[in-house]
């Protein structure tokens, strides 16, 4: 640890030691009773015997003896005082006196005598007060002498981010090559600048949240061996109007003076809103911070050695000036990773992880289509956890199911208790779900089915695509409207009765039939685009929205919504009936079990039954050589 540190983190406790010291004494002094005495009385007092202690200080400015002292019958915090001028009558009465009686008897010496005790003693304790009061007032507002630092960059230079490489950031191979050149500007310049090439000023990293932009961004820093500034969109904001648009003139200041650098703006658009829109206008604080940010990118030139790089996962509500060419010249999409890219990182999320021989992670790999980097290194954080609670020595696959299902749904409710009705109102629910994914040709794979309810549902089927593609067919999506729609006509069947279990079910049923007609051109009103994604109001969209339809069309767009639900619920019904038998069997399996996976789901269409010890092995051996097979 730096000494400087120790020092300064010891000095706030010696400080706060002499101060409740000096208040003590302070206390102690105005706690005392001080009873003034004449001369007289004194000498009365003296005569009949009552003084039991008396303290001389003669005072050698003043010509005088300052006196004080105790009487019998006062108090432990009680004494008199009096001053006389010095004479030699009193000086033998004393003497006369504590030579005949019991008087404990202190001559002290001027403490005036010396001007720096004198000063010492009156300015000393005011010092400590008026100290300690500063001290907590900048305490109060900021600390570290702080307080009226404002206008200074809350930019920090990050140490670890320029120990971040590319070894690190695992699955970004097309973002890797992207920004690349970004290195190959800060190493070397003038190479460049001999081409005549500009290199981009700015580069926007655009993508959901955990997919790793801030950690590619620090990888670039990395690799150029260049300072890394770290800063958030929200920092630039303030209560003071022009705070903002200072710490932004300062930032850029700082960044010249250490350049070549590169600078990284988290979540950018919390100040790079789109300006003049949503409700009520613009913030004029963040408006203005905007206005100086596009000022600076374009006030430094292309061979000072600044790279600013930016991340938001909303670009549609950034302002259009900043996207323009001469300040984020470059957008790199950083998209969720597919299997491979999985992979990849979960081998880095691995490296200090206890795996079970028989876990790979090309299965894990597999089974977590959607899963951003930072879900998978939270799904194994999680799973070492379980297994620690479990007092395990290796991460099993029962902590990988575990943690998959907390991850996607929330962690199990098991003190939630079902009726017996309601326990198999769910069990048939998602069995209904299984069987169509089961026997629908382009449906998901059903990877398991549990009835413990998790978050706000009382169960789910966990089904995963067969191959992870870009577009998808219109067979494909009424096949996934045929699997949502699976839950509530099993219930019906099953009960001859519905319930509220389904509601989520139709939300994203409904969402994909609207935009099947709307977006996609999937219906009889024809390759047309009749709406667009809308955006937020509060998000720098405006209130108002043309509308590019009529009343008739919008009917048109109802009737083909309801044509395309009800002939998707029909041919669900159709499936069901026809596998009453598989759907029976697979709800009494989840009423026994509560959950199954998709090597006793197997087991159950294949034999009818959950898998033996003997049918296990002969499973496992089927389902490892076939994903052998489809990974080659």
């Amino acid at each position: 640890m730096n000494k400087k540190t120790v020092k300064k983190g010891l000095f706030p406790y010696v400080f706060l030691f002499i101060f409740i010291i000096t208040c003590l004494l302070i206390f102690n002094m105005f706690n005392t009773q001080i009873n003034e005495m004449s001369y007289d009385e004194f000498i009365s007092e003296l005569n009949n015997e009552k003084v039991t202690e008396l303290n001389i200080t003669p005072k050698t400015r003043t010509e005088t003896y300052e006196i004080t002292g105790k009487l019998k019958g006062y108090d432990e915090n009680e004494i008199f005082t009096l001053s006389l001028p010095k004479s030699d009558e009193f000086l033998s009465k004393i003497t006369e006196a504590t030579d005949n009686q019991d008087i404990t008897l202190n001559v002290t010496k001027d403490p005036e005598a010396s001007e720096w005790i004198a000063i010492l003693v009156e300015f000393v304790p005011l010092a400590i007060l008026v100290g300690a009061l500063f001290w907590l007032f900048t305490r109060q507002i900021g600390g570290n002498n702080k307080s009226i630092d404002f206008g200074k960059s809350k930019a920090k230079l990050l140490e670890e981010g320029m120990k971040t490489t590319f070894k690190d950031v695992a699955g970004l191979t097309e973002e890797k090559e992207e920004v690349k050149e970004l290195i190959d500007f800060l190493r070397a310049p003038k190479k460049f600048q001999a081409m005549g090439a500009r290199i981009p000023k700015g580069v926007l990293l655009v993508g959901p949240p955990g997919t790793g932009k801030t950690l590619l961004a620090r990888a670039v820093a990395g690799e150029a061996k260049v300072p890394f500034y770290y800063i958030s969109g929200s920092d630039f904001v303030e209560l003071f109007v022009g705070i903002g648009a200072a710490r932004v003139r300062d930032m850029f200041k700082q960044a010249k003076m250490n350049a070549p650098c590169l600078i990284f703006i988290d979540e950018i658009d919390a100040v790079g809103r789109q300006r003049g829109t949503g409700l009520g206008g613009g913030h004029d604080e963040r408006e203005q911070t905007l206005n100086q940010l596009l000022t600076e990118m374009d006030g430094f030139g292309p061979h000072e050695g600044i790279i600013v790089i930016a991340a938001t996962n909303r670009p549609d509500v950034l302002d259009p000036a900043l996207l323009r060419p001469g300040r984020f010249d470059r957008q790199v999409t950083v998209g969720l990773p597919d299997k491979n890219a999985r992979l990849e990182i979960l081998k880095v999320h691995a490296r200090n992880k206890v795996l079970d021989k028989n876990i790979t992670l090309e299965f894990l790999a597999k089974r977590t289509p959607g899963f951003s980097g930072a879900d998978l290194e939270n799904l194994l954080n999680e799973a070492a956890l379980l297994a620690v609670r479990r007092n395990k020595k290796a991460i099993t696959m029962s902590e990988i199911d575990e943690a998959t299902d907390r991850v996607i749904m929330g962690p199990a409710k098991v003190t939630k208790k079902y009726t017996e009705k309601e326990k198999k109102l769910v069990a048939y629910h998602e069995a209904g779900h299984a069987v169509v994914g089961l026997k629908l040709e382009g449906a998901n794979d059903v990877q398991k089915i549990t009835i413990i309810p998790r978050g706000q549902a009382g169960g789910y089927t966990m089904m995963t695509p067969k191959e992870e593609t870009f577009n998808y067919t219109k067979d494909e999506l009424l096949e996934s409207i045929c699997g949502l729609l699976g839950g509530r006509v099993a219930e019906e069947i099953a009960f001859k009765e519905i319930t509220t279990g389904a509601h989520d079910d139709f939300k994203k049923a409904t969402k994909i039939a609207r935009s099947m007609v709307t977006e996609y051109g999937m219906s009889k009103l024809g390759p047309m685009m009749l709406e667009e994604p809308s955006g937020n109001t509060f998000l720098g969209r405006d209130y108002t929205k043309n509308r590019n339809i009529s009343d008739i069309v919008a009917h048109e767009i109802d009737e083909e919504m309801r044509s395309i639900i009800n002939d998707c619920y029909n041919k669900t019904k159709k499936i069901i009936k026809e596998n009453k038998d598989l759907l029976d069997l697979i709800a009494n399996t989840l009423l026994e079990e509560e959950t199954i996976t998709k090597e006793q789901i197997d087991s159950l269409v294949k034999y009818g039954h959950l898998p033996k010890e003997d049918e296990k092995d002969t499973n496992k051996n089927e389902e490892t050589q076939e994903n052998i097979k489809k990974d080659k």
